[in-house]
C-alpha cells in the first residue's frame, strides 16, 4: 500500500505534446505564473492549450448548482470533479498532446489528492478515483503559507463557502474555518512535493523571481524532450 506521503505518478504517455501542471492553494499566484508562462513560450514559437480545472463544459454547471443548493458532500464533490477531469482529459488533454501542443494545466489530480483528503475523503480512494489520469511531464507547486493566502484572496472579496471548508463546520467564522482547512490542503500538497511529485516554488517571492525558475525548469523540461533542435528556441 503507498503511504500517505505519496500519490500515484498517473499513466505515462508517449504523445508528442508536452503536460505542464500547477498547482497551489487560491492566491498562490499560480495562475499568474502559468498566464506569464504561456506568454513566453507562445512567443517562443511553441502551440499552447490551457486548461482549468472544474472547466468541463458537461460538469460545471452541475457543481454550480450544488454548490449553490448546498447540497454537496466531499464524495459527491470528489466524484464530480473526477468526472470534469475525466471529461477534460479525454476532450481538450489528449487531443491537444496527440497535436504536439504543450498543455497547460492550471490545477491537475493533485488538486483532488489535496482538497479531497483534506475533506475526509479516504485517501486511496481517491487516488483509485484517478488512477486513469496521463502523468504530467512536469508538475509545479506554488507554495505560500495560509495566512498569505488568505491575506491576498480577502483583499478582494471574502472567502467563498467550499473554498473555507465552511461545509466541514470547522467554524463559524468563514476566515478561521479558511485557515484550518487550507492548512490541512497546504499539508497535502506538502507531502506530496516531499515525495518529488511536485517541484515547490516559492509564492512568496516577487513574482519575476518565480517566473525566472519556472521558465528555467520548463525550459530543460523541453530540452530534454525534444532534443537539440529545439534548444535555440527554448532558450529565448
Amino acid at each position: 500500500m503507498q503511504n500517505a506521503a505519496q500519490a500515484p505518478r498517473g499513466v505515462p504517455h508517449n504523445y508528442p505534446g508536452c503536460l505542464i501542471a500547477v498547482e497551489g492553494t487560491d492566491g498562490s499566484g499560480k495562475s499568474t505564473q502559468l498566464q506569464l508562462l504561456q506568454n513566453w513560450l507562445e512567443l517562443s514559437g511553441f502551440a499552447t492549450n490551457l486548461t482549468e480545472w472544474n472547466s468541463s463544459k458537461l460538469v460545471s454547471r452541475v457543481i454550480k448548482k450544488g454548490k449553490r443548493a448546498g447540497t454537496l458532500s466531499p464524495v459527491v464533490f470528489s466524484l464530480l470533479h473526477a468526472t470534469d477531469f475525466a471529461d477534460r482529459q479525454q476532450s481538450v488533454i489528449v487531443p491537444a498532446l496527440k497535436a504536439g501542443i504543450i498543455v497547460l494545466a492550471d490545477r491537475y489530480c493533485y488538486t483532488a489528492f489535496a482538497r479531497d483528503v483534506a475533506r475526509g475523503v479516504p485517501r486511496e480512494w481517491v487516488w483509485n478515483t484517478y488512477e486513469f489520469s496521463l502523468a504530467p511531464d512536469a508538475a509545479f507547486y506554488f507554495r505560500v503559507p495560509v495566512d498569505i493566502s488568505l491575506l491576498r484572496i480577502t483583499a478582494t472579496r471574502a472567502p467563498k463557502y467550499y473554498e473555507a471548508g465552511m461545509d466541514l463546520h470547522l467554524s463559524d467564522d468563514p476566515y478561521e474555518s479558511y485557515r484550518i482547512f487550507q492548512a490541512r490542503v497546504i499539508a497535502e500538497y506538502d507531502a506530496m512535493a516531499a515525495q518529488e511529485e511536485l517541484h515547490v516554488i516559492d509564492g512568496t517571492r516577487p513574482i519575476h523571481e518565480q517566473q525566472a525558475e519556472f521558465r528555467r525548469h520548463v525550459r530543460d523540461l523541453l530540452r530534454r524532450k525534444y532534443g537539440p533542435e529545439l534548444q535555440e528556441a527554448a532558450s529565448v
